[in-house]
């Protein structure tokens, strides 16, 4: 719906994935909220590869839409091929991913924030932060228009300052055809928050038709895919295939015979990129005992018009692509619609953010997304509804949502990204949560949508589905119990390797993602209750607050070190104090004597 009058309570800047969560978040709860875009037909565009989830980030997608948020339900309704990633592995690391109708996605988003309550979206590129006294008052727009708003979350993704690298050849932009924000960059250095660099890219896309599919391996989606939003019951649409090929020594030589055009290893690009998702020619150098990569040949839309080549991120000469395409398998006559790229952009390094993602020195102000250094469409969305809910949160005058490490995937991300030095954009994994097995993609709802419906983002029918599920799960874990098998209970059936006991199940009773999720917990029962045990240690120091006035150079003993990193990262809460990289359990015990001492 559109306003015609300037005044808001809450503007976002951008609308990329972040963007999209935040201004939903926002305006849901009941901020009346402006949603600012360089152009409205990019608006949760996926920039780079045309899928949702995997490896950790499934789980956080799965939490975006636990709390009410919009990721999940698009992927539900745009997803073209559906997987369960690690299936062969334990249920803690497993994570559903889904190829998407990129179109199809954004159109829906779009769709979506534009029947949303107290959203506008207006086109505009932003070139001022407005602040008096340390207090966003609004912004400026680049042709002169002022908007005023208390709260203004930025989630400018790569745009700021962008400059992309193909060969020798730069250019100023934020992604493929799309300008850069540079007045916005300098505006956030006059507010005296520190702007650094980082670096991301993207590999070439081929014309569909004219790959020789024969000559690839074809993978194909789960049989039963599973959906990624808990209001979906079923996906019912077309799946479609992916495809993998492989490069060759042919290709590694032609790499390393143009690495003098190469701009990552002529000087010409100076940023870091992300260790997890190398470009190619990185790739052959860090793993020079390799003959070949796997390279995913995945289509961008339902009609496979155009594949993304998901493994040869680049940045050399357009000529030297050519000659890899040609080299590969399967792509040797392949046209390429448009070619890869780099692109460095500034980014504001999250240790200058509160708990809540509103910045220290500024009020009112949120950042959230690639502008904290993270990369991936699902950490931005996962920042993005929680600036949102903040920020809305702080215009009500109430206490910002944090939520643990326990709890969440988005927690360990936000707890992760203020304790630790980002040089690299930072991404996701299982590894970096604690407790993951209680941190499950099955499990997200019964995490946290009781939060979500408590802050005003899950409305009646989700909540009505989800008191439902909850009445199964219970009913379910009776039945287990209740009912015994050669002398055991069901329940404790579970507990032994190679229990298969779902014949036993009256599975018309209960729906398919209820039972599997009870039978995990029922199974890896011990190892739940060992983490709730850790858990329970956990929680006590998160529980003792650091006064944001503390003074590190006053406390007594506390070597030189601590006190710098202390008051570098600024940690809202003892437990998080320990984990800045330098600060030891002596460090931690010091401060506690400190504030036992002075009564706090």
């Amino acid at each position: 719906m559109e306003q015609n009058n300037n005044k808001f309570d809450c503007i976002v800047i951008g609308a990329g994935h972040a963007g999209a969560e935040a201004a939903h978040a926002a305006a849901k709860i009941g901020a009346k909220t402006l949603l600012l875009t360089i152009s409205k037909d990019t608006i949760a565009k996926a920039s780079c590869n045309p899928a949702i989830g995997g490896i950790a980030k499934g789980q956080i997608v799965k939490e975006v839409d636990a709390l009410g948020g919009l990721m999940g339900i698009a992927t539900d309704e745009t997803g073209i091929q559906f997987r369960l990633l690690n299936r062969s592995k334990g249920a803690a690391v497993q994570s559903p991913r889904a190829q998407i109708d990129k179109y199809k996605y954004s159109a829906c988003i779009r769709r979506l924030l534009e029947q949303t309550e107290n959203l506008t979206i207006t086109e505009g590129l932003v070139a001022e932060i407005l602040v008096e006294d340390n207090q966003v008052i609004g912004i400026k727009c680049t042709d002169g228009r002022i908007f005023t708003a208390a709260a203004v979350i930025v989630t400018t993704g790569t745009f700021l300052k962008g400059v992309m690298h193909t060969g020798t050849k730069q250019w100023p932009g934020g992604r493929l055809d799309e300008p850069a924000a540079n007045e916005l960059s300098d505006s956030l250095r006059k507010l005296g928050l520190e702007v650094l660099r980082l670096k991301t890219g993207t590999p070439a896309r081929l014309d569909a038709k004219t790959i020789d599919y024969d000559k690839t391996q074809i993978q194909h989606g789960d049989e039963k895919p599973s959906p990624f939003s808990f209001l979906t019951d079923s996906i019912t649409r077309k799946q479609i295939p992916c495809w993998i090929t492989y490069t060759n020594e042919k290709i590694h030589k032609l790499l390393i015979d143009n690495m003098d055009r190469a701009p990552l290893y002529t000087g010409q690009i100076k940023t870091t990129g992300p260790r997890y998702c190398p470009s190619i020619e990185t790739k052959i150098l860090r793993f020079s005992d390799k003959t070949r990569h796997q390279v995913f040949l995945e289509p961008e839309d339902e009609e496979c018009r155009t594949i993304y080549c998901n493994g040869i991120s680049t940045s050399v000469p357009e000529d030297v692509q050519e000659q890899m395409i040609k080299l590969m398998a399967g792509t040797e006559n392949a046209k390429i619609i448009h070619y890869a790229y780099a692109i460095e952009y500034d980014y504001c390094p999250a240790i200058q953010l509160k708990p809540s993602l509103e910045t220290r020195k500024i009020k009112g102000l949120f950042l959230a997304g690639q502008i904290n250094g993270t990369s991936g469409y699902e950490e931005a969305a996962g920042q993005g509804i929680m600036a949102g809910i903040n920020a809305a949160r702080m215009l009500d005058g109430k206490e910002p949502l944090v939520l643990r490490r326990d709890q969440a995937y988005i927690g360990v991300m936000v707890d992760d990204l203020l304790t630790r030095e980002i040089d690299e954009p930072y991404r996701m994994f299982t590894s970096r949560a604690e407790w993951r097995m209680s941190l499950r993609s099955d499990n997200a709802d019964t995490r946290l949508t009781r939060i979500g419906r408590d802050i005003g983002l899950v409305d009646d029918k989700r909540w009505k589905k989800f008191l439902q599920k909850q009445e199964q799960i219970k009913a379910l874990i009776e039945f287990l119990k209740a009912n015994r098998k050669e002398g055991k209970s069901l329940w404790e059936h579970l507990k032994q390797p190679q229990q298969a006991i779902k014949s036993e199940i009256p599975v018309s009773d209960f729906s398919e993602n209820v039972i599997e999720s009870v039978l995990t917990d029922a199974k890896y029962e011990g190892y739940l209750i060992k983490e709730e045990k850790a858990i329970a240690q956990y929680q006590k120091s998160e529980k003792l607050k650091l006064p944001e006035s503390l003074d590190y150079d006053k406390v007594d003993h506390l070597r030189a070190e601590a006190k710098e990193k202390l008051k570098k990262f600024k940690p809202a809460t003892l437990g998080q104090a320990g984990r800045i990289g330098g600060i030891t359990p002596a460090d931690i015990m010091i401060i506690q004597i400190h504030l036992r001492k002075h009564g706090k």
